[in-house]
């Protein structure tokens, strides 16, 4: 039979919890003191028969006595801690880490996918596996988990922070919460889950990724120069997401602690200083079970829950690998409402701005998807003999049954043109320069490492990679950009190429540095550690930061300056058109690398493109779009098919696109398979169409539409 725990340990730690002595268990075997004693020290175990005789004592059965893999049922229950109220009157009104930070999913995905990277599992050579769920508990499901996480403790500390207020956001934003499930009658759950992960290792107080997470604010314990955060405030989004500041944690371990590695559960709640029933109360809470170590028992440590624990607080998890479990109760997204709805007008009648539309788990779900393809791309993409870091994906749930479908996150899809550039550099397959469309054109660019400590000269020379290639559509965002990023492969900076040389065509770029240009590359381990003391905690650009200067010097930015300088000369080089001193290499890179272009004024020879020049939008009762499209065509030999596409309007990233209910040709035209085909001669042409409903991530009263034609065909286009 397998074993967990030493029994010593695991003996004293349940007498602990039973509130028994080792005289008192003496007692109840009939034994010595001294034969107990030598069980906890150490020097002896009890006889089988005598296990038997333990198990009673302890109120458990004796398999539980012989496996040690988890706590007795006996003792103290699970119940909230609340931390009390300083001695010397001090009041702090909310966790000033999550104030860096936004309620936004997009913000709370870049963070703990970056964590979760940070965290993976090297030895295996498999990527980590990070999955997020929306889950909206509504009537029954609703009720069973409040009672599994213990609300009827904590309402009086939610009503005392409501009552308290006033002009405190934190007061506002759990008086938002709580009511928003009392009127509405359903909660929002938004779980992260990841595999081939750590999880969280060590004591819950002393060192250790436990205790920096769940006990500790602004401490990070990464390691690696490559790893991704370095300020410990990562962490705080996890709660600057819940509108009730509430997260749970289930974490399976990768390495044993107290000879066990699964279901450690814990909870932590966040709110401002408080007082309830006359006591007063500092701020944050934990929810687990009393450490009878802790003066009172009062102290709330992790516990090794069971399978129906879990289960009853939404923490199962899908199988035994490590990682860890993060359930934030309560989640919105403020950020996001803003970003879909530039008009405060767009909020519905009888509706309160960032009140229903925050909680949206169709539009969380669409951005979730969009915040991970954007930022963490390259660490999904592999080719060559380099692995993928990442694999991911999102769904959503109500009470328990699927309404939006597990959506895997593919790069190739969210960042065509970047992942092919990345994909061919794997692959060996890049060019010195561009001349065919689909080409990945390839150069070194150099970072001089300044000396540490101030002193002038140049520690050594990186060769970073430069990868540029046409733009695909509009997937990949914004044009004539350039992504950079290092050693986890999650895009850092994304900057405009700018003075680019007139008439340049579309084109992506990709800025390799440290481990990312590969673990050979000179002084790689050196720049990962120079970059990293040169981000913000948000990880979002290079540039002067106090680290850098107290580490190297004040003018240690001007390096990365140069390095960006670097890489924006060589993109103008490499997507310069060519004079063409014969006709062949100029027509060629013209013909292959310029898109879309307008047919001239002058009657073609040629295929001629049709120009949409006319639209006509509506709703319709399903909330469906309804449009008719008028075109315009040029004269011409052959008229080139047109795919009409529709596309919801959005401020930043790429549009996310609907599909077809309908589409058919009323003049001029015939709708095939999604393609318009034109009537030879015709000069105007006019189709119809309709959305599909269930295409639409975010309700359809919030959005503007966009329609473009495009030339292919289908799924080509």
């Amino acid at each position: 039979m397998e074993t967990g725990e030493e029994f010593g340990p695991w003996l004293a730690r349940q007498l602990k919890l039973a509130g028994k002595t080792q005289a008192d268990l003496a007692d109840e075997l009939k034994l010595t003191r001294a034969a107990v004693s030598a069980w906890i020290t150490g020097r002896s175990t009890p006889r089988p028969t005598v296990m038997a005789d333990i198990a009673e004592a302890l109120g458990t059965d004796v398999g539980t006595v012989h496996t040690r893999t988890t706590d007795t049922q006996a003792g103290l229950p699970v119940s909230w801690y609340h931390r009390p109220g300083y001695p010397d009157g001090g009041r702090d009104l909310g966790n000033a880490a999550a104030f860096a930070f936004d309620a936004d999913v997009q913000v709370l995905a870049r963070e703990t996918c970056q964590n979760s990277l940070d965290e993976r599992l090297t030895e295996n050579g498999r990527p980590v596996k990070v999955r997020y769920t929306l889950h909206e508990l509504t009537g029954e499901a609703l009720d069973a988990f409040r009672e599994a996480i213990l609300w009827n403790e904590l309402f009086p500390h939610y009503s005392a922070v409501s009552e308290a207020g006033g002009n405190q956001k934190v007061g506002r934003v759990v008086d938002a919460g709580v009511r928003d499930m009392y009127e509405k009658g359903r909660l929002v759950l938004l779980r992260v889950d990841d595999y081939n992960a750590s999880g969280l290792i060590g004591d819950d107080y002393s060192d250790g990724k436990f205790a920096a997470v769940v006990r500790r604010q602004l401490e990070s314990l990464k390691s690696g120069p490559g790893a991704g955060g370095s300020y410990g405030l990562g962490k705080a989004t996890l709660w600057a997401t819940s509108a009730l500041g509430l997260v749970l944690i289930n974490s399976t371990l990768s390495v044993p602690h107290e000879g066990r590695t699964e279901r450690r559960v814990i909870g932590r709640l966040e709110l401002p200083w408080r007082e309830v029933d006359g006591e007063s109360y500092a701020g944050p809470a934990w929810f687990g079970r009393p450490d009878p170590e802790s003066p009172g028992a009062r102290v709330a440590r992790s516990w090794w829950a069971d399978e129906e624990t879990v289960e009853s607080l939404h923490l199962t998890r899908e199988n035994e690998e490590p990682g860890t479990s993060f359930l934030i109760v309560g989640a919105h997204d403020v950020a996001g409402l803003a970003a879909n709805s530039s008009d405060p007008d767009d909020v519905p009648i009888g509706e309160e701005e960032g009140d229903e539309d925050t909680r949206d788990i169709n539009r969380m779900h669409a951005r979730l998807v969009e915040a991970l393809g954007r930022d963490f791309w390259a660490a999904m993409t592999g080719g060559g003999s380099r692995l993928p870091l990442l694999e991911v994906s999102v769904r959503a749930l109500r009470n328990g049954k699927e309404v939006v479908a597990e959506q895997q996150v593919d790069p190739s899809v969210e960042q065509p043109s970047r992942t092919r550039a990345l994909r061919a550099y794997y692959d060996g397959t890049t060019v010195s320069r561009l001349t065919e469309a689909g080409q990945v054109a390839a150069r070194n660019v150099p970072l001089k490492l300044p000396l540490s400590g101030g002193a002038h000269g140049t520690f050594g020379t990186h060769q970073a990679v430069l990868l540029v290639t046409e733009a695909e559509g509009d997937r990949d965002g914004a044009k004539n950009r350039m992504h950079s990023l290092r050693g986890n492969r999650m895009t850092v900076k994304r900057t405009v190429v700018a003075r680019l040389p007139t008439n340049t065509n579309p084109f992506q770029a990709v800025l390799l540095v440290g481990e990312a240009a590969g673990e050979t590359a000179p002084f790689a381990k050196e720049v990962e550690e120079f970059l990293r003391a040169a981000e913000p905690p948000e990880h979002d650009r290079w540039g002067q930061t106090e680290e850098l200067t107290l580490r190297w010097s004040p003018s240690a930015y001007r390096r990365i300056s140069a390095l960006t300088a670097e890489a924006n000369n060589a993109v103008r080089e490499l997507v310069a058109r060519p004079k063409r001193s014969s006709s062949e290499g100029g027509e060629a890179l013209r013909k292959a690398l310029t898109v879309r272009t307008r047919p001239k004024a002058k009657t073609p020879t040629g295929p001629v493109v049709p120009v949409l020049d006319g639209l006509d939008a509506t709703v319709g009762d399903g909330g469906e779009w309804q449009i008719t499209g008028e075109v315009s065509i040029p004269r011409g030999d052959e008229i080139v098919p047109m795919v009409p596409v529709a596309q919801l309007d959005v401020r930043s990233g790429g549009r996310p696109r609907l599909d077809w209910a309908e589409l058919v040709g009323v003049e001029g035209c015939e709708a095939e398979n999604g393609t318009l085909r034109f009537t030879p001669g015709a000069r105007r042409a006019k189709f119809r169409g309709t959305t599909d409903v269930t295409s639409h991530p975010v309700r359809t009263t919030l959005t503007r539409l966009v329609v473009e034609l495009r030339a292919g065909k289908g799924s080509d286009a």
